[in-house]
């Protein structure tokens, strides 16, 4: 029997969290992927679904998903692409279509050409020799790290003299996090610049829990780094992005927020924390979060390919 190829709706998103949840347990061991990180991404506003999603199916059993958005509104746009691993060609429809789309999405943006990133397991379900042979390359790794936690021992910093640490809890609090987020990601590899609607979106925002997420600030500089948790994943806690700008750094925020990040999800009864972190990070982020105990969980490359 052929493959069936068609889009991904809003009712698919339990059978794509279980596909993606069977991709986990090959490539890291255990599932690790939930049903409203799922219904997040397909509700995002820059994805029609009928054009940016695919899902192939073996009969009645989904082997393969694909989905494609677009932050950068020029030639840069993001794919995500899951397979089963013995369903190569599967994977290879959804790479037909997304790479097209990928043009002429970025063609509807006034753009000669697709750069198009994916991000995909060091040890992938997918035949890595499939995209060489398409022209991807790895331009970039990053590794998820993670840490145990123990409430008996992950007790709450004390904050030195002139330094203050402040929940999220108004809406001014959270532009501000936005402010900051741009500032200190702004020379990150990637980075691409959002509004405030948009990054409320790209972080789930209505779903977040904003007493996880912390402002630092100096009696000098005032408001210089903060640190965005959230509490909804089943598998641990994590850490979604922390930040420090440029003339705040070299000051121990960076530390203490992740100290603080520590103690609350240790009181909570959370005993692992994780986050995400690119390795070439030129702000010494990775050196940071090994002096604190984190170790790599797995590692994630970029692929990109240009598509004209």
């Amino acid at each position: 029997m052929p493959y069936a190829l068609r889009p991904a709706g809003l009712a698919d998103a339990a059978a794509i969290t279980e596909l993606l949840n069977e991709v986990d347990r090959i490539e890291i061991g255990r599932p690790e992927t939930d049903l409203h990180t799922v219904e997040a991404d397909l509700k995002r506003p820059d994805i029609d679904l009928d054009r940016d999603s695919w899902l192939v199916f073996d009969g009645d059993r989904l082997v393969a998903y694909g989905l494609l958005w677009d932050e950068s509104g020029g030639e840069r746009v993001d794919v995500d692409h899951y397979v089963l691993p013995e369903h190569q060609r599967a994977g290879e429809l959804i790479f037909d279509a997304l790479e097209a789309r990928a043009l002429d999405k970025t063609r509807e943006n006034g753009a000669s050409r697709a750069v198009v990133h994916l991000h995909l397991n060091t040890e992938p379900t997918l035949d890595t020799r499939l995209i060489e042979e398409r022209g991807w390359s790895v331009v970039r790794r990053y590794h998820v790290l993670r840490r145990p936690l123990d409430a008996a021992e992950d007790l709450v910093p004390a904050v030195p003299p002139g330094v203050r640490l402040r929940p999220c809890t108004e809406e001014a609090d959270r532009a501000r996090v936005h402010a900051l987020y741009q500032s200190s990601f702004a020379q990150h590899f990637d980075f691409q610049p959002r509004t405030y609607e948009q990054w409320l979106h790209d972080i789930d925002g209505d779903r977040l829990d904003w007493s996880l997420v912390w402002i630092a600030a100096t009696a000098d500089l005032g408001d210089v780094g903060f640190l965005l948790a959230r509490d909804d994943r089943e598998a641990m806690g994590w850490i979604r992005s922390i930040g420090v700008v440029r003339e705040g750094r070299g000051l121990g925020l960076g530390g203490l927020l992740l100290r603080h990040a520590f103690a609350a999800f240790a009181a909570r009864g959370r005993d692992t924390v994780g986050l995400g972190v690119d390795t070439a990070n030129a702000t010494g982020a990775p050196a940071l979060y090994a002096r604190h105990g984190m170790t790599v969980h797995y590692a994630v490359d970029t692929w990109e390919t240009v598509v004209k």
